[in-house]
């Protein structure tokens, strides 16, 4: 699926009924994105999670740190809604502090990696030759790298990384891997882009080349850059997830949603609100990214079936303003 969009397939969107007056491409996608329901309900319960991760501490009086030793290891209750671990802290503090450690995560290795892959891509694509063979050649080795030995030596202590938190260095570590894959393919779409004749042009009238990076072939895929970006949330939050609960990821006294996830594996059927209540929030943050892409995919993509009802609509509006005329004339 191409991530250009074609300004052709949308012309029926892109004007009012009755006026020549162009809507911008950016409220087009927006008005897209809006009648997605499914993309919609995905924003609305990732904020809501967002949210919860911020303020959610003023729902309970306890904190993650507290013990309350008349309540250990009791089920949902109303002074504590989602109950308390067997050492007697609240549930609730836990998965607040767990889920702003998991979406931190998620948003800053997401933002970062889509960045950086798009300054890498750009660059191999416009230098070209030598720069471009060079670079890739060092892409295809780091791709190469076991991501898992990585993570488990960092996260352990190992390279002299002791003294950072746990949290820090899972990212430093997402981070540096995360990035690669969307690297390749923004090279790919802007060696096309190379060819158009406005890059063309403001090569030969000495443009410098970062403004012609930053200008011309970065904006021409943001689209990709979008999607990559909810996808790259999502993907570090299942990693963190994943390493958090083999027990490489996040270390104590750190708290994310794959440490509670993690430490009640085994505990299932003595305390199932530990295991289920973590386990239930982690798929509402990753079903609602999900949503939300497939949202955001369908809104670029301007030959989308989502978007037919619209579209159809505005066909029909288009021809009675063209008959309406015709009979004025």
């Amino acid at each position: 699926m191409s991530n250009i969009i074609d300004p052709i397939a949308e012309i029926d969107e892109s004007r009012v009924a009755d006026q020549d007056v162009v809507i911008g491409k950016s409220r087009i996608i927006f008005r897209r994105f809006m009648r997605n329901k499914t993309a919609v309900a995905g924003l609305v319960i990732f904020l809501a999670l967002f949210l919860f991760s911020l303020f959610g501490g003023f729902l309970t009086p306890w904190d993650k740190d507290t013990i309350d030793p008349l309540n250990i290891g009791m089920g949902p209750s109303p002074e504590h809604f989602f109950g308390t671990t067997q050492a007697g802290i609240d549930l609730l503090a836990l998965i607040v502090d767990g889920t702003r450690t998991s979406i931190f995560i998620g948003l800053i290795v997401g933002g970062l990696s889509v960045l950086i892959s798009a300054v890498y891509g750009c660059t191999m694509a416009f230098f070209g030759g030598m720069v471009d063979a060079t670079m890739l050649f060092i892409l295809e080795a780091l791709i190469m790298m076991p991501a898992i030995l990585v993570v488990a030596v960092a996260t352990n202590g190992g390279g002299g990384f002791k003294n950072l938190p746990s949290w820090l260095l899972l990212i430093i570590v997402l981070l540096f891997f995360s990035w690669m894959g969307t690297a390749r393919l923004v090279r790919s779409l802007s060696m096309s882009l190379m060819q158009r004749d406005y890059v063309k042009a403001a090569r030969y009238m000495g443009v410098p080349s970062r403004r012609i990076v930053w200008r011309h072939l970065v904006p021409n895929i943001g689209s990709l850059l979008v999607l990559d970006f909810t996808r790259g949330i999502t993907g570090a939050v299942l990693a963190e997830v994943a390493f958090s609960f083999i027990g490489i990821g996040i270390k104590l006294p750190d708290v994310s949603l794959g440490v509670l996830i993690g430490q009640a594996t085994g505990q299932v059927s003595s305390f199932p609100w530990m295991f289920w209540v973590p386990l239930v929030v982690m798929f509402l943050l990753t079903g609602s990214l999900a949503m939300m892409n497939d949202g955001l995919r369908d809104a670029f993509d301007p030959s989308s079936s989502s978007i037919g009802r619209a579209k159809r609509n505005s066909g029909k509006a288009v021809e009675a303003a063209q008959s309406s005329k015709e009979a004025s004339k």
